[in-house]
């Protein structure tokens, strides 16, 4: 085999094969096994390999490899590259790259590789804090005394003054404590000068406060000889306090003008004060000039009421009463910078100064003073705003609810110019047909619309008082008139609305809501109207539509609720129908209309026991109803709780002892029970059914007699007797002219209730509040369309 393999000679330099063969021994795993170094340290950890130190100190040189034939040479790179910090030419090279993540000198001693320093243990504890250095006792005591400071003050805000003046005390003594201790660690200028500030002029306000006036001297002085506090000056007021307390009045006013004088010119309120204080102790010493002086300037700067007063007393003493003239001008021009209506509510819950606020609210002054207000307002160029004034008056008593006095005041005004008494008696009309007085409302309509023909408010008013007498064609010239006269009057063209759709006129009805909607557009009414126009046109798609928009504006409303639960109930769709209804229990659990529903729903889903708790709701809103509780025995009899049934029938029967269903029932339970009861239960039954025989055959007999007797009459008459009974059965049927309970004996059964009430076809009502404006819509206009 080898005869065939030829060898390149030696010779042959541009052999483009050569060196393929060479190899690095460190990589010939073939003479592991002979290895020493290799197999010694497989059987040991390769750190505990002695280390091989470099040949020039500090400079890093390579570690000798051992190679297959177990000579120790340093590495060379496949390419011929010595390794890096190995010796060539004799020459120790540096290393040229950082030292690795984790390696250390402590891994060449034997150390295992940690690179993240799990070895070393667990971080030292930290230094404790000494307590019992200097500077940690002045920080203590610091806190300490800042402490007892808020609490005098929190002592004194709730009326323990002993308690607030011994916290002073011991603040004061420990400060002088921290002072020299202080002192002793630092130079003087390290000293907190607002702690000993605070804690000066908490003791001096203590003291006062005490009535230790002479201790409050001592300290506030302390305080304001002490250059070091700047603003020290303004104490100075305090201390002439104390000294008018004392009633040693020259002391008083000479700090309080020192005060003045330390205070700059830009604290112009604090300087009015001090003024009056002044002022104030003058008065006490009876220099009144000097007084007239302090509360002039006091006038002439910033007037206050106080100043003022005290102005004409000091003018009174005098007795000059010229001046006194003058300074009750001026004290009457002081603005008072509250309102009419707060001007009489106490500013404090001092009884005695309520008692004198109640005697004054309404003595003759206060009469004396609206009486002389109204009079000058008369006579003065503005009398049309005195009239706009007893309008108003005459509207804030409809807004209280006293009609009578709103229409004496408004009677007042029958006598005066056209304008004026339209207006008047367009809110007379108003306030007559809220009380479904139509006579007068008319009336005074007809008067409203004579005095000023282009009142819109007028003629809205009028058109109701002819809506409310059933002339709807009537009614409706009116409100096309006011709209002529006022195309922005909504009540106007709400009520042409409501007129149309009486009239059956539904497209005609449709586009004047249509067009309110586009103006009022989260209108609830107009909404609800639309909606109703669209199911009577028989669009129930629609109608579900604009309640639901309705449904936006009041989402509580248990009536629109109910509506949306009925039209999907006529379409068909149960869930969604009990859906609507539940949230309509929910809002208000008090309508029998959506109770028999959801009761009638459980009982067709065969959810008897859920259907109980809505006919018990309903036999406690109408416990004279029989026909809840029937309902009730009903449902425990259909889920299979047959005591539980028969108990309920016989508390019925104890209620509504002639009730003949209750009885069948009793005998049937009773029977496939197999109670003795039977008997008696079936007697009762056979003795009311004879009874209710023997009723029948008396109104039979009295029908015979009747038509005996209209018999012997002419062929007219029994025609004339015959459209008579017609007419009485129509009657009788529910939905004609009378209302439904009334017409008929039974429960109305699950039907929508109108979510506006009964007066949501009445139309709007119109009033007139101001002179100047035609178009008078008010809240008091919409009261009779608010849901309920």
């Amino acid at each position: 085999m080898m005869q065939n393999v030829h060898l390149a000679p030696d010779t042959d330099e541009d052999d483009l094969y050569s060196g393929y063969n060479d190899h690095n021994p460190t990589y010939d795993t073939e003479e592991l096994e002979n290895d020493t170094a290799f197999q010694q340290a497989v059987r040991t950890s390769h750190g505990r390999r002695p280390p091989i130190t470099a040949k020039v100190p500090s400079t890093a040189v390579a570690r000798p490899v051992a190679t297959g034939c177990g000579s120790k040479t340093s590495l060379a790179s496949s390419m011929g590259r010595p390794g890096t910090g190995a010796l060539q030419d004799g020459v120790t090279r540096p290393m040229t790259a950082v030292r690795a993540a984790g390696f250390t000198k402590a891994a060449l001693r034997g150390s295992a590789l940690d690179p993240l320093g799990q070895a070393r243990g667990p971080a030292p504890p930290l230094e404790a804090r000494s307590e019992d250095s200097p500077e940690e006792k002045i920080r203590q005591l610091e806190k300490k005394v800042n402490e007892l400071v808020e609490e005098s003050c929190v002592a004194s805000s709730c009326g323990d003054l002993k308690l607030a003046l011994e916290k002073a005390k011991d603040a004061g003594r420990k400060e002088r404590v921290l002072v020299r201790q202080r002192e002793q660690v630092a130079s003087p200028e390290n000293i907190n000068l607002d702690l000993t500030y605070s804690v000066l002029f908490t003791l001096a306000s203590q003291y006062s406060a005490n009535e230790m006036y002479a201790e409050a001297l001592n300290t506030y002085q302390v305080i304001v000889k002490n250059k070091m506090f700047s603003n020290a000056g303004r104490l100075k007021v305090n201390m002439g306090n104390i000294y008018l307390k004392q009633r040693n009045y020259s002391k008083a006013i000479k700090f309080y003008r020192m005060a003045l004088d330390q205070i700059p010119s830009v604290h112009k309120e604090m300087r009015i004060k001090i003024m009056q204080n002044i002022g104030v102790t003058f008065i006490k010493t009876g220099q009144y000039s000097d007084a007239v002086n302090s509360f002039e300037h006091i006038m002439s700067t910033a007037p206050n009421l106080k100043a003022g007063f005290n102005l004409i007393l000091s003018y009174f003493a005098l007795g000059d009463r010229e001046k006194m003239k003058k300074a009750f001008q001026k004290l009457i021009a002081v603005a008072l910078e509250i309102d009419e209506d707060d001007k009489y509510v106490s500013p404090s819950d001092d009884p005695h100064t309520n008692l004198v606020i109640e005697a004054i609210k309404n003595d003759h002054l206060r009469q004396m003073e609206r009486e002389r207000c109204v009079e000058v307002v008369k006579a003065s160029p503005y009398v049309e705003l005195a009239n706009d004034l007893e309008i108003n008056k005459a509207v804030t008593y409809l807004k209280q609810k006293d009609f009578h006095q709103a229409a004496e005041t408004l009677k007042m005004f029958e006598k005066k110019d056209s304008r004026v008494k339209s207006a008047a008696a367009t809110n007379l009309s108003f306030l007559y047909y809220l009380e479904n007085e139509f006579a007068q409302a008319s009336s005074y309509a007809d008067l409203a619309v004579n005095s000023d023909r282009y009142n819109p408010s007028a003629l809205t008013n009028k058109g109701n008082t002819v809506f409310a007498n059933g002339d709807y064609e009537k009614a409706a010239e009116f409100y096309k008139e006011a709209l002529r006269n006022d195309s922005s009057c909504t009540e106007a063209l709400y009520n042409i609305g409501l007129t149309y759709k009486k009239l059956n006129r539904l497209d005609e009805a449709l586009d004047c809501f249509l067009k309110l909607h586009a103006i009022l557009r989260n209108s609830a009414h107009v909404l609800y109207q639309i909606a109703n126009i669209y199911e009577l046109m028989e669009d129930p798609g629609q109608a579900v539509e604009w309640l639901m928009q309705l449904l936006s504006v009041v989402p509580t409303d248990s009536r629109v609720l109910s509506k949306l639960g009925g039209l999907y109930d006529s379409e068909g769709d149960k869930s969604q129908a009990f859906q609507y209804y539940y949230e309509s229990y929910r809002y208000f659990p008090s309508s029998i209309d959506v109770i028999e529903w959801l009761g009638a729903y459980y009982v067709d889903t065969q959810f008897c026991e859920k259907a109980i708790q809505y006919f018990e709701r309903a036999s406690l809103i109408q416990p004279t109803q029989v026909k809840w509780q029937l309902m009730v025995a009903s449902c425990f009899r259909r889920s299979g709780n047959y005591q539980k049934a028969l108990d309920t029938y016989k508390d019925i029967h104890r209620m509504f002892p002639e009730n003949a269903e209750c009885l069948r029932f009793l005998v049937r339970l009773c029977t496939d029970i197999g109670l003795k009861e039977v008997q008696e239960y079936a007697a009762k039954l056979k003795r009311l059914e004879k009874m209710k025989e023997i009723r029948e055959q008396r109104v039979r007999s009295g029908r015979d007699g009747s038509r005996r007797d209209g018999s012997a009459g002419s062929d007219s008459g029994q025609n004339c007797s015959k459209s008579e009974r017609l007419r009485a059965q129509l009657r009788a049927l529910p939905g004609t002219d009378a209302p439904y309970e009334s017409s008929c004996s039974r429960e109305p059964d699950a039907s929508y209730v109108d979510p506006l009430g009964p007066q949501a076809e009445r139309p709007k009502t119109a009033a007139k509040k101001r002179l100047d404006e035609d178009d008078f819509a008010d809240e008091e206009l919409g009261d009779d369309l608010l849901p309920e």
